[in-house]
């Protein structure tokens, strides 16, 4: 596929619009991605981002409007249709078969015979041009999420592709790896490609993008290039014309009230995981949790992170060690839809996830759509009621849903991984202020983020990961950022203990 001079329209979205139901996702919404460029495609949660991409990869068939491509109308029907015109997505949530190689995932939607060492060598070479490593033969259902985010990613520039559409892609990689695909995302436009990305993250969009488009309720409310804004007006623009407000999150203030600790609620000793593979995921880690305390960890992907905060949730029973943890754990993991949500099934019926394993007797579903009904505007979920499918949801308010879930859920003991994954940054706020508010209500918090930022702005004590074995540090990003490098070798103060 030969790429387009740099600087001319590849890709013209005029007047799309698209109704979900009676709920309007797109009005008259347009962009311009011009060949060369970043594009960061911006706004809300719900505010039709990924509905606007979806019509451009035929996911989603607009009800009104014209899509250009190379200044040609285009009718694009399929996934199919989008790739052989050279427009490739990545989306936020994998569409990897977890039984399957990496190879064979990449080769699936191919032409003619698979070739085991061929799709191999082919995984390979995308991989290492595009500094994503990956093992061709590893299973993905054996890959740490940001690996298979890596593989979706190889699996869109396999086919060769010179528009790429990413879908939140940093929001599960640590930052080491984050920084180094938004590199590899500007070097990859600079050779004459496009990348329409979609973000909440406003520092990534206005350090990369050449041009942002800001979508307000399936509006295009602010198209511009990122030289001629800056970040109030963009802010003011994904709220709809509100002033912009300031968040922990986006400003780096990390002071808060800190409620005064109490007794221990969640407690490892010695604790040793090892996997199917006889690989020790976790070694000896001890950590104690106290209620009224929020504990943040700092760790690279594949540091054993993972497997350590599903023994604190009690989601998994350690190899070796002791573990005293309370009867149920409120757990919010990384991906929703495998391990949070029922996708097919109502609100109401996810909110009665809850406590499942534990809680006796008959359900009371009117009790229960009371409950729906009251988290989603508490916590403002964005739905068309009770009944409506978690499928129907936005990603961010799928993650609100769930996080208000485990918040309702009367539990002693909060586990959270990534908890502004997929959030714009008033959600994220939002968020950050219940997990504070569960803090000074008495609950034992645990949070992992793979942005230190928020690790160090929520936690009250911050532990790192390298390597499985699990260490205190101090509340400063040089610190921790080091420790989760290298261990114990970095320095660290007596108030960390």
């Amino acid at each position: 596929m030969t790429s387009a001079p740099t600087g001319e329209v590849v890709l013209s979205l005029d007047g799309i619009t698209h109704t979900f139901g009676n709920v309007p996702a797109l009005q008259q919404a347009t962009l311009q991605l011009r060949a060369g460029s970043v594009h960061a495609l911006l706004g809300e949660n719900g505010a039709g981002k990924t509905t606007l991409m979806r019509v451009v990869f035929g996911l989603v068939r607009a009800q009104q409007g014209v899509m250009q491509w190379r200044g040609a109308p285009v009718t694009v029907r399929s996934p199919s249709d989008a790739l052989a015109l050279g427009i490739g997505m990545v989306h936020q949530h994998f569409t990897l078969v977890p039984g399957m190689t990496v190879a064979e995932n990449i080769a699936l939607g191919g032409h003619g015979l698979f070739h085991p060492k061929q799709a191999a060598e082919r995984v390979r070479a995308v991989a290492h041009a595009a500094g994503l490593a990956l093992d061709p033969h590893t299973r993905v259902q054996d890959l740490p999420v940001g690996a298979q985010q890596r593989c979706e990613i190889v699996k869109a520039l396999a086919r060769d592709v010179t528009v790429l559409i990413l879908d939140e892609p940093t929001a599960v990689l640590a930052p080491a790896e984050a920084t180094e695909l938004l590199r590899w995302l500007r070097g990859y436009a600079d050779a004459g490609n496009a990348v329409v990305l979609i973000t909440h993250k406003l520092r990534d969009a206005l350090e990369v993008a050449d041009d942002l488009t800001v979508l307000h309720r399936g509006r295009t409310v602010l198209a511009t290039a990122v030289r001629d804004t800056d970040h109030a007006r963009v802010t003011s623009a994904m709220l709809g014309g509100a002033p912009p407000q300031s968040t922990d999150h986006a400003s780096g203030d990390a002071t808060h009230t800190t409620a005064t600790a109490g007794a221990v609620v969640l407690s490892l000793h010695q604790i040793q995981v090892r996997d199917a593979n006889g690989v020790d995921r976790v070694r000896s880690a001890t950590l104690q949790v106290r209620a009224g305390e929020i504990v943040g960890i700092g760790a690279v992907e594949g540091a054993g992170q993972h497997e350590l905060l599903r023994v604190l949730s009690g989601r998994l029973p350690p190899t070796s060690g002791t573990c005293s943890i309370p009867d149920t754990v409120g757990f919010v993991p990384e991906d929703r839809h495998r391990d949070a949500l029922l996708l097919d099934a109502p609100l109401v019926e996810n909110l009665a996830l809850s406590g499942a394993g534990v809680r006796r007797g008959l359900m009371h579903w009117d009790q229960l759509r009371t409950q729906t009904a009251a988290l989603l505007r508490r916590f403002d979920v964005r739905a068309a009621g009770h009944e409506a499918r978690a499928r129907t949801l936005s990603g961010g308010n799928q993650q609100k849903f769930v996080l208000g879930r485990e918040l309702e859920g009367a539990h002693e003991a909060l586990v959270v991984e990534n908890p502004s994954r997929g959030l714009d940054f008033v959600a994220t706020t939002a968020v950050h202020r219940a997990l504070r508010d569960a803090r000074d209500a008495g609950m034992a918090v645990v949070v992992y983020s793979s942005d230190l930022d928020e690790v160090l702005q929520l936690a009250d004590r911050v532990f790192a990961m390298h390597h499985g074995t699990l260490v205190p540090s101090e509340k400063d990003r040089d610190i921790l950022g080091s420790r989760m490098l290298s261990g114990a070798d970095a320095p660290v103060s007596d108030r960390t203990q």
